[in-house]
């Protein structure tokens, strides 16, 4: 998909208060899955979704970014979100991660722990076993915040109350 399209697809989900956190295509030919993720500071609520979807396929209906059938799906995140860009990986700071390195990084080829910073393209994780570890953000294949369930329970309990 080109920059042109990329950059209209930003537009049209700030007109709606949100942020598009990234696009994916995957798959290929006519099943392909055109995915628009966005996020908002407040979350993202089910009507807006439906909202930029509905403007997004209007917008890529005239634009036929693609030269097959695909489908466009729009969601949030999710609770076990990916990190996607430096933004992400500040905001994040704090919170338990999961990161995969690419398979030419030779150490620590799969760290959990908490993420404590990025700095100067060096990200540092508090691991579980309590070693600070340190791996090159350009060597990151895929972070992904960690869910903590049983936290969350405990959360939702108290509020039932």
């Amino acid at each position: 998909m080109n920059a042109a399209i990329t950059e209209q697809l930003h537009s049209l989900v700030e007109s709606e208060g949100l942020t598009l956190v990234t696009t994916e295509l995957v798959g290929s030919g006519p099943k392909s899955i055109l995915r628009l993720i966005v996020d908002g500071p407040d979350g993202v609520t089910l009507d807006k979704c439906a909202t930029i979807s509905h403007q997004a396929s209007a917008l890529l209906d005239v634009e036929d970014p693609l030269p097959h059938t695909f489908t466009l799906e729009v969601s949030s995140p999710g609770l076990d979100r990916k990190l996607f860009s430096i933004e992400d990986f500040e905001r994040f700071s704090g919170r338990r991660v999961h990161v995969r390195m690419a398979p030419s990084f030779r150490t620590h080829r799969s760290v959990t722990g908490e993420l404590m910073g990025l700095e100067n393209g060096i990200l540092t994780i508090k691991a579980d076993g309590g070693d600070r570890i340190e791996l090159p953000f350009d060597d990151i294949f895929e972070a992904r915040l960690e869910v903590d369930w049983a936290q969350m329970m405990k959360k939702k309990r108290k509020s039932s109350r």
